[in-house]
């Protein structure tokens, strides 16, 4: 029998809680090497072993993603250890809500220097190893802040629409090299933000939904995990409002 392909190396930014813990152990689970990023080396020392634990594959990257030096590198040290990278999901993102006459320019840039010009760094980054190995899977995790706006959030909503830009241009550069890239635009998902709503404004929120429930992270990670599978080389350029419902036409 012929030996078995590599696992894909797949690299997750801000994997060390909420959505992208949740991504990273789905790629995991679906049998891919998965490259943690984030900040906190000792959440990401933890969730590694969980992993393991497990029996997948994992390691990770303690690091910046505002470091643009250091985050490039990081990508690039990535490649040349493993001789390949197939799978970059950048997930990585801060807020600093506030309304735009009381926002201030520190504000808007933390934001913007966080949530997109990371995406920017490693998708550069990482493009070079996907066009030699002719296969390659970005992921772009934005909001429907992105999609539709947000009050408070114009920071935010501009750095994700920046995201939806960015992958469709990169979309169309590198598809005929074997390369997507999509947008996954989360609704309102059950994260360490979410807990701290008041009862009140969950259920609001909740009977706004078709589906009449806040998101999961897994939610959003099984999205992740379809559109970085082999089977969908067809899909490119899109953006994935996994919202319940929330921005439906």
């Amino acid at each position: 029998m012929p030996d078995p392909a590599p696992a894909r190396i797949a690299v997750v930014t801000g994997a060390s809680r909420g959505i992208g813990r949740a991504i990273a152990l789905r790629l995991a689970r679906d049998g891919r090497h998965v490259v943690l990023v984030s900040r906190g080396s000792e959440a990401l020392a933890a969730l590694e072993d969980e992993i393991k634990s497990a029996g997948g594959a994992a390691s990770h990257l303690a690091l910046d993603v505002a470091d643009a030096a250091a985050l490039a590198a990081g990508l690039e040290g990535i490649a040349g250890r493993h001789g390949r990278l197939d799978i970059l999901v950048n997930n990585a993102g801060i807020t600093r809500d506030g309304l735009i006459l009381r926002m201030s320019d520190e504000d808007w840039e933390a934001v913007i220097r966080t949530n997109l010009t990371p995406a920017f760094v490693a998708t550069r980054a990482a493009a070079r190893a996907m066009m030699k190995g002719r296969f390659g899977r970005i992921v772009n995790i934005a909001s429907t802040s992105g999609v539709v706006g947000n009050a408070g959030q114009a920071n935010y909503a501009a750095a994700k629409a920046g995201l939806i830009g960015l992958s469709k241009t990169v979309a169309r550069e590198l598809g005929s090299k074997g390369v997507t890239c999509n947008v996954i635009a989360p609704g309102f998902i059950e994260t360490d933000m979410t807990a701290a709503l008041p009862d009140q404004v969950r259920e609001q929120l909740t009977a706004g939904l078709p589906v009449r429930r806040l998101g999961r992270p897994e939610d959003i990670a099984a999205a992740v995990a379809y559109v970085t599978s082999d089977e969908a080389g067809f899909l490119t350029g899109q953006v994935i409002c996994v919202d319940g419902g929330m921005t439906m036409a």
